[in-house]
């Protein structure tokens, strides 16, 4: 069968049909059975007692009928026409109420079935009396039935009989359904190796037809975004020695070139430095999107981190005549990553904060913690005082070679790339980051990284400060 829908309509039809068939054989297996010989075994029984109470009276009687009880597993009475017990023993209460004639009350709940009960009225030998026999059978298979005669094994078999295929059913289909979504989660965070299907999969169905569409879709994904990172690297990568012939060729022109040649050269110089700088951070950035680095288990100090960046940003401030106020507090700030990478992502945003608040205002660093579902996490807000960003090009921001203003851009000497990277190293480390506009001006971006426990472990590789050292990136 290679349709869902033929799988899913047979599934329940078979269910259905399995507990309907299953109920009625039941029922017909545990039913009471009447046996024939009983009908004529209570005239026999009502004879032989009237017989033994004209006989002996009433002790004759009773041994007959005790004596039949202890051998055919029976109780019977025997009542006269004023509803006495021709034995003398205390009669039960549905006995009286079948001698005088009156229907047996229902039995309400949960109890075994009522046993069968035959009764036969006879004259004396003399015709002066009427004799009442009230037989109890023995009780038939213990079967439950609910209030008012409901047949509670029907109802059980078919609860569990289509529970049992319905579970069965519901588990073939979420099955892959489940794998198709943690594929997913694991492709969207990054892991363009991962797959929902698995080697031994040869379903023909529509959700197997899904699966195998998927993979495919992840394959090419996986074989597109590594071949935009290995054009960047190899591009970046030879781009580099024609830009060191250059660099040696700078050199040579300065020792030959007179006064009146010093201004091109120093403006050659500025063009190679910046192209030094974006072909540096094009390599970053193709680093980050190739997806096979993991990230390092070594514990990394934040607030140290964002620290250093401030005091730098602080010195690099005063040329536009701005100051940079951090908030750190102090505490457990660990996260799992590497140093260089995370002081590279803090160091760019808050470097396009510097460049692009107001001068003579403040740039405001701020660090706090935050209990989540998954743990702690630590955020970084870095607030300037600019101009904000159109709502529409917040998200943008964090596109690669992305620029609100092109004259800005040229003129700022920035190419796009910082916050590109900022979000790429962020999502590196398991985090995430995010722009918006303040009521008061200007914009703050947001940077939240998971916070590893404070454990033993962690807390001596801190003491012993081996963990790598801040570098700025080349």
């Amino acid at each position: 069968m290679k349709s869902l829908f033929v799988r899913i309509f047979i599934s329940f039809w078979v269910a259905q049909a399995l507990f309907l068939v299953l109920a009625i054989l039941v029922m017909l297996a545990l039913r009471p059975q009447r046996n024939s010989n009983w009908d004529a075994l209570r005239t026999t029984v009502l004879n032989d007692a009237v017989s033994a109470y004209e006989k002996g009276g009433a002790p004759q009687a009773r041994a007959y009928l005790e004596n039949l009880q202890r051998t055919h597993h029976v109780r019977v009475y025997v009542f006269d026409e004023q509803g006495n017990e021709i034995s003398g023993r205390s009669s039960a209460g549905w006995a009286e109420h079948v001698a005088a004639g009156r229907p047996l009350p229902p039995r309400p709940g949960m109890v075994f079935p009522r046993p069968q009960i035959l009764t036969e009225s006879k004259a004396s030998s003399d015709g002066r009396h009427l004799y009442t026999i009230a037989m109890e059978l023995p009780p038939g298979p213990r079967v439950f039935f609910g209030p008012w005669g409901i047949p509670m094994p029907g109802l059980i078999i078919a609860v569990v009989s289509s529970g049992l295929v319905c579970y069965f059913l519901t588990w073939y289909m979420t099955k892959p359904i489940i794998r198709l979504r943690a594929a997913t989660r694991q492709l969207a965070a990054g892991d363009l190796t991962a797959r929902a299907g698995t080697p031994n999969s040869r379903g023909h169905d529509e959700i197997a037809g899904l699966v195998r569409d998927f993979d495919a879709m992840a394959a090419r994904l996986e074989t597109l975004v590594k071949a935009q990172s290995r054009l960047l690297n190899d591009i970046s990568h030879e781009l580099r020695s024609p830009l060191a012939r250059l660099n040696v060729a700078l050199g040579l022109a300065r020792q030959r070139s007179g006064p009146e040649s010093a201004p091109m050269l120093e403006r050659i110089e500025l063009e190679a430095s910046r192209l030094n700088e974006l072909i540096a951070r094009v390599l970053t950035l193709a680093r980050l999107e190739d997806g096979e680095r993991r990230v390092p288990s070594t514990p990394v100090l934040l607030n140290e981190v964002v620290m250093s960046v401030a005091e730098d940003a602080e010195f690099e401030a005063q040329a536009r005549h701005c100051h940079v106020r951090s908030q750190i507090p102090e505490g457990h700030w660990a996260v799992s990553g590497d140093a260089a990478l995370l002081h590279s992502a803090v160091e760019n945003v808050v470097r396009n904060a510097i460049r692009y608040t107001r001068e003579g205002t403040t740039v405001e660093i701020a660090l706090e913690k935050l209990k989540t579902t998954a743990g702690e996490e630590a955020i970084v807000h870095v607030s300037d005082c600019g101009e904000g960003v159109p709502v529409d090009a917040l998200e943008k921001l964090f596109e690669p070679f992305y620029r609100l203003d092109d004259a800005r851009g040229r003129q700022t000497g920035g190419v796009g790339l910082g916050l590109a990277i900022t979000e790429r190293a962020v999502r590196f480390h398991g985090g995430r980051v995010a722009a918006m506009n303040r009521a008061e001006g200007g914009l703050v971006v947001e940077i939240r990284l998971p916070l590893i426990p404070a454990t033993g472990e962690a807390e001596r590789m801190i003491e012993k400060d081996d963990r790598p050292q801040l570098v700025r990136e080349a």
